[in-house]
């Protein structure tokens, strides 16, 4: 980790204060380019949006999805305050992000909040293969 990432690690957790004293989850993020210059900061806005997908690692990724080229992506870092969720993970991916720079890991954050009960929505299928494939098919 070089100086400069330590330093636009810092504003994503500023960014993650701000988010917090908006009245959101503490947590953000921000995308720099290869010269480490910020092209766009986000918070988390999942309470005050009511939008339960308002991650601000989402919301940078949907961003360089919509406003990126693939290799200008690719070249790109983005600091985030809490290691992204699998949402944002898949999201990130699909952007073609090259590199994603986090302060807390999931671990680290699951000892700072209260356990949390939740039950998965259940998954059936595999179911109708033959007729699934057709429109997937070829598209690849």
């Amino acid at each position: 980790m070089t100086n400069e990432d330590e330093l636009l690690l810092r504003r994503a957790i500023g960014l993650a204060g701000s988010a917090r004293e908006g009245g959101n989850p503490p947590f953000g993020s921000l995308l720099a380019d290869a010269e480490g210059k910020v092209l766009v900061e986000e918070r988390n806005t999942v309470l005050t949006d009511g939008d339960i997908t308002a991650h601000p690692e989402l919301k940078l990724a949907r961003w360089a999805a919509r406003e990126l080229d693939p290799e200008t992506a690719a070249a790109t870092t983005m600091y985030t305050s809490c290691q992204p969720c699998g949402m944002c993970a898949g999201a990130i991916e699909r952007a073609h992000l090259g590199r994603v720079v986090f302060a807390l890991s999931t671990e680290q954050l699951t000892t700072l909040k209260p356990p949390v009960t939740v039950t998965g929505a259940r998954l059936d299928g595999p179911a109708l293969f033959e007729e699934a494939r057709v429109p997937v098919e070829g598209y690849y």
